[in-house]
């Protein structure tokens, strides 16, 4: 099926829902089936947003600003994940933990304003990595339109290029509670710590990143083409300063570079022992 045959197939899909509420985080994907689901629903469409201090402050706004830009309704809600049992103590089923307390909420506001359907924005490529928010999305009867339409996110970013859209180039973002391995305690205070150092390597041109937090070390994550940048002798005394001012003890490059779920790789070692 080629790519626009997929488009097509994708708006008829969320025609077929009749109305639609979209878990939007205004990251690649969720910018982008929210897209569709306005051009396929007009008016049935609303979109809700989770407020936690695991979801950085820019994101809200890119958020807010899109759907006022839009015309699309907005809602956020509060969905503090440290006050769910056992999400602190970052379980390898964490993101089910948290998926599924934040659905739960999503598909509230929906029943409450009579929308039929909740819709997220995993795509094709999240089939090949160890996901256990999808589990709750499973049991939670939560659409997920672009794997029915088998996008990927390289052709996620294709079409929402086509159609003008901001977010086409924009660098792939998780939530800030996967930075830390299975097992570490996750607090607001490091949550913090990485926000910042991600927003001034964000700040400084860095195009992909991100800092997986290990103890109180800084593990940075590149692309390996933007190494040479980072070695620049004053971007490199700036981002160690940073950090160590943020509360990092250490900070170091990852030589692998930029991947998505590095974390998940200690999943394999059959071992808890993450240093």
């Amino acid at each position: 099926m080629d790519l626009q045959n997929k488009y097509e197939h994708l708006l008829e899909y969320l025609c077929s829902l009749g109305s639609v509420a979209v878990a939007f985080s205004s990251g690649v994907d969720s910018t982008f089936l929210l897209y569709a689901a306005k051009e396929a629903l007009g008016d049935r469409v609303i979109a809700i947003t989770a407020e936690s201090c695991s979801f950085p402050q820019r994101e809200l706004k890119e958020a807010t600003a899109y759907c006022e830009d839009n015309g699309i309704r907005h809602f956020i809600v509060e969905s503090e994940e440290l006050n769910i049992e056992g999400f602190a103590q970052n379980p390898p089923n964490r993101c089910y933990l948290c998926k599924h307390e934040l659905f739960e909420k999503i598909l509230a506001i929906a029943k409450k304003e009579g929308i039929a359907a909740v819709a997220e924005g995993s795509n094709l490529d999240d089939n090949g990595d160890y996901r256990p928010g999808l589990q709750a999305v499973a049991e939670l009867g939560v659409k997920s339109p672009l794997r029915e339409a088998q996008l990927s996110k390289q052709e996620i970013r294709a079409l929402s290029r086509q159609f003008g859209l901001p977010t086409w180039e924009k660098q792939s973002f998780a939530c800030l509670s996967s930075r830390f391995p299975y097992g570490e305690t996750i607090s607001e205070e490091k949550l913090h710590m990485v926000d910042q150092a991600e927003q001034l390597l964000l700040d400084l041109g860095f195009s992909q990143v991100r800092v997986r937090i290990h103890g109180t070390i800084a593990r940075i994550e590149l692309l390996p083409q933007e190494f040479p940048k980072l070695m620049d002798e004053a971007t490199r005394e700036q981002v160690n300063q940073a950090f160590r001012s943020y509360g990092f003890s250490y900070v170091a490059l990852d030589l692998q570079g930029y991947r998505t779920g590095s974390m998940n790789e200690t999943l394999h070692l059959g071992t808890e022992n993450h240093s």
